[in-house]
């Protein structure tokens, strides 16, 4: 790949892993299903914080949610019949969950009660639904990626608005995974993990969207995951399969590569900290979250209650 400046490269450091009393050393259906049946102790993903500089991650094959404090300690906040992936906080107290095997779902983080948000479109179940990002108006972009890839490219985009209007706004994607908005909210960026890529997707006045491209192209055996956007504008990647975070210019310009350790999955990012300048990405094979401080703090993400 020609980049036309050398991009800057950091090292990703081990922030806290998963305790041993945690690892569920047992089979699951999601590993069968998404490790080659490899035996998987936890697959951490979406990460994010709460007003208190809490981090909450979800563990997608045990159904679990917990919370880490800034001292690394880990807490269990909801274990339930599911498989948790990307969260955001809708109000102080409550995620909003995509949860591949029941929709969107509530979790309340005082109490670990889980409740249903929308789990069918029509009667008709999701595919697998996977992340989500809110704008300042209060819709839901979130993404329903199933199965789909190159062989099959009909993931799909979502908005649900306020009133509860659901609006498919892609139908085309060959594994449609991580959302972010610009910071003006009239872009959003669609991670395609397959197709190991990234969309730029132009959100209309009228509710529509047009003139979808192909912002960045990645390599590797898996594409890009999870998204985030720094106050610069820049476009945060995670990228699994090569163990890295891009950051992109708004040329799509890799202008710093934040790498992890040998063999770490780095799937999902969020930023956080005093002066939320420290990015956090969840090394998901390893149980593990890293960290690295960067100099410019992540864009503020939107709730219900704003």
């Amino acid at each position: 790949m020609y980049f036309l400046q050398a991009p800057q490269v950091l090292e990703l450091q081990t922030f806290t892993s998963m305790p041993g009393h945690f690892r569920r050393r047992e089979p699951s259906v999601w590993a069968d299903a998404n490790r080659g049946g490899q035996p998987t102790d936890s697959f951490l993903e979406g990460p994010v914080f709460d007003d208190a500089g809490n981090l909450y991650v979800s563990d997608i094959p045990f159904g679990r949610i917990f919370r880490i404090d800034a001292s690394g300690e880990w807490t269990l906040v909801a274990e339930y019949d599911g498989e948790p992936n990307g969260m955001k906080f809708i109000d102080a107290n409550t995620l909003l969950v995509t949860d591949y095997r029941s929709g969107l779902m509530r979790v309340d983080v005082q109490t670990g009660s889980v409740t249903p948000h929308l789990q069918r479109r029509n009667t008709e179940s999701f595919k697998g639904v996977n992340d989500l990002v809110l704008d300042a108006r209060g819709n839901v972009y979130f993404t329903d990626q199933g199965q789909s890839g190159l062989h099959d490219p009909s993931g799909r985009l979502y908005r649900l608005r306020p009133d509860g209007q659901l609006d498919l706004l892609l139908s085309n994607v060959p594994s449609p995974n991580g959302v972010a908005l610009s910071p003006d909210g009239k872009v959003l960026y669609l991670a395609v993990t397959r197709g190991n890529c990234i969309w730029r997707v132009p959100l209309l006045a009228d509710g529509s969207v047009a003139k979808v491209g192909q912002f960045f192209a990645s390599h590797g055996p898996s594409g890009p995951d999870g998204l985030a956007v720094d106050a610069q504008g820049r476009l945060l990647v995670a990228n699994p399969g090569l163990g890295i975070v891009w950051v992109l210019d708004a040329r799509a310009e890799p202008v710093m590569v934040l790498r992890g350790p040998v063999g770490a999955s780095t799937t999902n990012i969020a930023f956080g900290g005093p002066d939320r300048c420290t990015l956090f990405v969840t090394d998901s094979t390893h149980g593990n979250v890293l960290k690295a401080e960067l100099d410019a703090p992540g864009v503020e993400l939107h709730r219900l209650d704003d």
